[in-house]
């Protein structure tokens, strides 16, 4: 069964080859395979060519808490702080997927041992005591894709078909995890590799904070309040259904599951992972730098007051992001 999407560009001919060359016999493969090219190919993937992604300007495609400028990193800072205590002194700050040159605290005054960052790609190497941090790492993970059709799930792959990219049902037997039953059509976007990537990094020898800020479902949510599925494409500020267009030109994405993430968190030694909003968390944990940054702009309107309140206010990222965020 095969469903034409519309495709305001169409793919380019190195992505075409490249996706034909990692098919299998029939031309095939599942999504999470698909957007692994899309987003992670050398040379074609949307993460790899080196274009402007983040930001206001010409040419970019979406915002984050990091497009705000120092006053993020300053609040992390601090929140991370308060959760230590007088162990942040030896624990060095680790952000895995930095989308800034030197991450979120370059220039940021902190009182951690050392700050490393681990781009997107890198290998994930962790000892020691460490504040592991990232903001929109798990969202970007590749994930699989399942409709609920003629009472059964069925995988969503992607085909090579008359010249195009099309959605198509696999012959894959679905995971465990999905329920036994759904209303007709009712799809789940599985963040599996999110899930494992979490492990990846709770698996390795360091002790102290993990820290993720990102936008997530419980799997409850994601299982009966989602029906179409929380997959998204960006591309020029633009959110869009359209998953197959302009392969390796526009973001692909969709929702974690906090309780797949916070299970590989309590497999290995984290106590209690919390979720907050955004706002809670930084309201809650960072208090003394959101007061310093309002005393010091209170006779104007400034730059970091507008971002203190774009990463605050819950009709701007306040509400539409979590925190994540445990102790081993």
């Amino acid at each position: 069964m095969f469903r034409f999407m519309s495709a305001p560009t169409e793919p380019s001919a190195e992505f075409l080859a490249l996706f034909r060359a990692q098919a299998d016999a029939d031309e095939r493969m599942d999504f999470a395979r698909f957007m692994a090219l899309a987003l992670y190919a050398p040379g074609v993937g949307y993460y790899r060519r080196g274009q402007p992604r983040i930001g206001f300007g010409q040419g970019t495609d979406f915002f984050t808490a990091s497009s705000s400028g120092p006053v993020f990193g300053e609040l992390v800072a601090c929140a991370c702080a308060e959760l230590l205590g007088a162990a942040a002194a030896q624990a060095t700050f680790v952000e895995i997927g930095n989308e800034t040159p030197g991450g979120i605290l370059a220039g940021v005054p902190h009182p951690f041992a050392g700050v490393r960052t681990l781009p997107l790609g890198e290998p994930i190497e962790l000892s020691g005591a460490c504040v592991v941090f990232s903001n929109e790492l798990f969202d970007a993970q590749p994930f699989r894709r399942f409709a609920f059709r003629d009472g059964a799930w069925r995988e969503l792959g992607v085909a090579f078909r008359g010249g195009r990219l099309v959605e198509t049902e696999l012959e894959t037997a679905p995971p465990d995890e999905l329920p036994t039953l759904a209303p007709e059509g009712y799809v789940i976007d599985a963040p599996i590799a999110a899930a494992a990537l979490a492990g990846q990094i709770a698996a390795q020898p360091w002790t102290g904070l993990f820290v993720a800020f990102d936008y997530g479902k419980s799997w409850r949510e994601l299982t009966e309040a989602c029906p179409a599925g929380t997959a998204r494409a960006y591309h020029a500020h633009q959110q869009s259904n359209d998953l197959l267009a302009r392969p390796g030109e526009q973001d692909l994405t969709c929702h974690v599951c906090w309780d797949w993430i916070a299970a590989a968190l309590t497999k290995h030694g984290f106590a209690a992972p919390a979720l907050d909003s955004q706002e809670a968390f930084l309201i809650r944990h960072a208090q003394s730098a959101i007061a310093a940054i309002s005393t010091s702009e209170a006779a104007h309107y400034s730059r970091k007051k507008l971002s203190l309140l774009q990463l605050l206010h819950p009709s701007h990222l306040g509400q539409k992001f979590q925190v994540l965020h445990a102790r081993r």
